[in-house]
């Protein structure tokens, strides 16, 4: 199967119209599926405290399918009990009376600051102003993307497409409090693939596993991580192929959050291989990742590979000590620390000028098996905690 990147974001899917405002730390942002055969599906944290949109559209997605999603940057609306359950509905209901539709068809996602109301009149007073101008073009695609943006430095979005002319695409945030364990912190994909409600919700649940759910930024759990998928059916599409297109649009996009964690100045990406199981190969990256030592060392440049090994051994994952390899590269060159459990020697020069590097590969063959993962992540740097010691004020 092949594939390509092409421009336009979620509006190179054909029937997808976007547009977006951002003003300081406020934003608004609505996509409508403008669907020949209409398909929608989710996941969401696993945070047991869950944010008002959230319960929302979770209830929708059981009605139904979404015909559109407004989401708002700067407030979480989080923790804010009943009155935040009426103002997620709001949201709601604010779309689709310009849509002519049912509230239960439209999705609502907040990103921002927990605790706090919904700004009522900022988001109704500039509802018009966004809808009206809903278009398909990739500058309207862009403006949803950085809409949604709160600490997040660069616009994630990308688009595909398939040999067989399906398109796929996404435009997502997420910078901070960061270990999904569902997708990101949010994420919107499209489609234009005729797909049913059970395969699309099933083919994202897979895709998810495999990069979302494999991103640390600081191992935080958001109360508002939230993935949506929405197939506008306009194409047929073999579902195996259909797999391979959104995780790699779903991969790209867990790699630019990764890049774009706060206070980050390099990218990092555990390989794991040769696990008893694919949960251990999961369990022992996202270990690597998450690990403030390896981190810290990354930032510091710091060749002090024996952290990993470390990492990788409380992990979980079923080690042998003896049978472990260990390499670093940048894609350029690769240096081997460890070789099935004996330390190669005269390799640390070689390994600091691979730090110096602004994306480094970690690789580790456990040496048991077969299976494996790949996580990504980043540094842990001075401004990571000037960002979050001050993110409110």
């Amino acid at each position: 199967m092949n594939m390509k990147k092409i421009n336009g974001g979620i509006c190179a899917v054909k029937g997808v119209r976007a547009n977006g405002i951002k003003q300081g730390k406020n934003g608004l942002a609505i996509m409508v599926a403008d669907a020949r055969k209409l398909a929608t599906a989710g996941v969401f944290t696993r945070n047991k405290v869950i944010a008002a949109p959230l319960i929302i559209t979770k209830a929708s997605l059981e009605k139904g399918d979404l015909r559109a999603i407004i989401a708002n940057s700067g407030c979480a609306n989080a923790f804010t009990g009943e009155k935040g359950l009426i103002d997620a509905k709001w949201m709601a209901d604010i779309l689709a009376k310009k849509m002519k539709c049912e509230p239960f068809e439209i999705g609502v996602a907040s990103t921002g600051v927990i605790g706090r109301n919904l700004d009522r009149n900022w988001i109704g007073g500039h509802l018009d102003e966004v809808f009206d101008k809903l278009s398909d073009t990739e500058e309207a695609a862009k403006a949803a993307a950085k809409a949604i943006m709160t600490t997040d430095l660069a616009m994630k979005e990308v688009a595909i497409e398939l040999d067989n002319g399906v398109r796929i695409g996404g435009i997502s945030k997420g910078s901070g409090m960061i270990e999904p364990n569902m997708g990101t912190m949010l994420a919107f994909l499209f489609t234009d693939a005729i797909l049913s409600k059970e395969k699309l919700d099933s083919c994202l649940r897979k895709a998810v596993d495999k990069t979302f759910n494999m991103v640390v930024v600081d191992g935080d759990t958001s109360t508002n991580d939230m993935a949506l998928i929405t197939a506008t059916g306009y194409y047929e599409c073999g579902e195996d192929i259909f797999q391979k297109g959104l995780e790699y649009v779903c991969a790209n996009l867990a790699k630019m959050i990764a890049k774009d964690g706060e206070g980050a100045s390099r990218l990092v990406e555990a390989r794991v291989k040769g696990a008893r199981s694919s949960l251990d190969a999961r369990l022992a990256a996202k270990a690597i990742v998450r690990s403030p030592l390896v981190k810290t060392a990354i930032f510091g440049k710091d060749p002090n590979w024996g952290r990993v090994i470390a990492a990788a051994g409380y992990s979980g994952a079923d080690i042998d000590q003896d049978r472990i390899s260990l390499k670093f590269s940048n894609n350029m060159r690769e240096v081997l620390l460890v070789d099935s459990g004996r330390i190669v020697e005269g390799k640390l020069d070689e390994l600091k000028s691979i730090m110096e590097s602004k994306e480094i590969i970690i690789e580790v063959d456990i040496g048991l098996g077969d299976a494996g993962a790949t996580a990504w992540g980043c540094d842990l740097t001075y401004d990571y905690v000037k960002i979050n010691a001050m993110y409110t004020t």
